[in-house]
């Protein structure tokens, strides 16, 4: 059956590519002590010769697949061959643990997983459930593995897709619940041309480098759709454990890499740095997105390096909305002004848009056409997915001004989401954790100011009667968070307290705690 409208990202781009400019580099990676250099006729190749050989193992159109693969070199063409098949990726990053993998898997229905080493013995019990699990890089008991680089099968094109079908899954927190689904679908990827084009300023002579780990949303900006949309090639590191300015310097000074992409937390960290005794030859450009950067972190980048850190912002269910691009005048704390395609405001409860100066909810204007990158939905969450719309608008969760040159500026969420290092945290899980402790009685999770973080997880705690607060409980918790769930979603602050603020129907009153966190810091010399 031919789709409607047939558009496929891993045929329409990355094959189309591969005749058009089959030597053009697409892929430069730091692997072991190696760097592997790949064309776009070399991803064609492994993205078709993986998607023939997923197909044998019975992947095909609709089947969800959860892919945790970190920086392996297996990441593209597995992500890229699985588009082809119409298959929907799910991915995830390194750090969850066995409890979020699973609860991935089961609120999914996924019976596929393509996984490194590490994670499938993180889920040796759930192999034997799953129809097709696949490790890369090792061999493990009940797992097929499985290496793209050292195949001699065929090379196969791919079902015919639509633009609506679903291609991609990320799961991201909210505050009422577990990880919610973003669903999106062929468009997707197309519409990252907004994001590479807009933002990143990115041409076929660009190499772009994105610190990102694979499993979130920001890889599809621009570790994979974004760079290959506009024909540029993509770097990957090799960096593993805690962030490393000085390796951070080093390989930006050591490769052509003209393009740089990295969370307001690797800035400020790099900042620290004696920049004056590093060159950047090739670099042309660098974006932070995740959270507002400090306008004295842009200034001091700026002074050693003669480069704006250009903010963008955008949600896993978009693409890039609203961005500083290269060669616009900067308003250093600005987030800029809305990207092409998109008819961006702020807006009040009832849908109203409000003038320039006034605080209201960052909005997009989505009847009578919807604009491309927009996902489709929170799957089985019609709820959610519809609060998400009012009136003519879908609404991000985030508050900002408008000011009358019509650069936003960022004032803080409308909902309890916490952002860390970039990373998107929500305080529900983290409480539940808590309070699965028998010491634990209540629990409140909110955000708090953090100089190079931008923000950290502080939990309010009580304790049960009996109980006494100290120094190695709040360890004892910490820890017992950290073996739940991701790491980095952690209470880096706990304070031990007699009760929570509520509502009059007993809700927690999360907003209480959080103002009374940043009016402290503000009072702090």
């Amino acid at each position: 059956m031919t789709p409607d409208n047939p558009w496929n990202f891993g045929r329409d781009v990355i094959d189309r590519y591969a005749q058009e400019r089959p030597d053009a580099l697409a892929l430069s990676m730091m692997h072991n002590d190696t760097n592997v250099l790949l064309t776009f006729q070399d991803i064609s190749r492994l993205s078709g010769q993986t998607a023939d050989w997923l197909k044998a193992q019975g992947i095909g159109k609709g089947d969800r697949v959860l892919i945790v693969l970190g920086k392996d070199p297996a990441f593209w063409p597995v992500m890229v061959a699985l588009n082809k098949l119409g298959a929907v990726a799910m991915p995830g990053t390194t750090q969850l643990t066995a409890k979020d993998l699973l609860y991935r898997l089961q609120v999914s229905q996924a019976t596929s997983a393509i996984v490194l080493p590490e994670i499938a013995d993180k889920l040796q019990d759930e192999a034997l459930h799953l129809t097709h699990p696949i490790v890369v890089g090792g061999a493990r008991p009940h797992w097929i593995s499985f290496d793209p680089y050292h195949l001699d099968n065929p090379v196969f094109e791919g079902f015919p897709t639509d633009s609506s079908d679903p291609t991609l899954i990320y799961f991201t927190s909210g505050t009422t619940g577990y990880p919610k689904m973003v669903l999106h679908n062929q468009r997707y990827p197309e519409a990252h041309t907004i994001t590479a084009q807009y933002w990143l300023g990115l041409s076929q002579d660009d190499l772009h480098w994105n610190i990102s780990d694979t499993g979130w949303a920001k890889a599809a900006w621009s570790s994979l759709f974004g760079p290959w949309m506009v024909g540029a090639a993509i770097f990957v590191d090799n960096m593993t454990g805690k962030f490393d300015p000085q390796q951070f310097l080093h390989i930006l000074s050591t490769h052509p890499i003209t393009s740089v992409c990295a969370p307001p937390t690797v800035y400020r960290l790099v900042v620290k740095e004696d920049l004056s005794l590093w060159t950047f030859p090739h670099l042309k450009s660098a974006v932070s997105a995740g959270e507002p950067l400090n306008p004295e972190v842009i200034q001091i980048f700026k002074q050693a390096t003669g480069l704006d850190i250009r903010d963008g912002y955008g949600q896993t269910e978009t693409v890039l909305l609203i961005g500083n691009t290269p060669g616009q005048p900067i308003k250093p704390g600005s987030m800029g002004r809305p990207a092409p395609e998109f008819e961006m405001t702020v807006i009040d409860h009832q849908g109203v848009p409000l003038p320039p100066g006034q605080e209201g909810d960052i909005a997009i204007k989505v009847h009578p056409k919807r604009p491309r990158g927009l996902f489709q939905g929170y799957v089985n969450d019609e709820e959610g997915t519809q609060k998400r719309f009012v009136g003519d608008y879908y609404i991000t969760g985030d508050r900002a001004i408008v000011d009358e040159d019509g650069y936003f500026w960022f004032v803080g969420r409308a909902d309890d989401v916490i952002i860390s290092s970039g990373y998107r945290i929500g305080p529900f899980e983290v409480e539940s954790l808590l309070v699965e402790r028998p010491e634990v009685l209540e629990a409140a999770v909110v955000s708090s100011p953090d100089p190079i973080r931008g923000e950290i997880v502080k939990a309010f705690v009580v304790l049960k009667p009996g109980i006494e607060p100290s120094a190695a409980l709040a360890e004892t918790l910490q820890n017992h968070v950290k073996t739940q769930t991701a790491p980095y979603k952690y209470p880096r602050a706990i304070e031990f307290v007699t009760d929570l603020p509520k509502t009059v129907s007993g809700k927690i009153r999360r907003i209480e705690l959080r103002q009374k966190e940043w009016e402290k810091a503000k009072k702090t010399p």
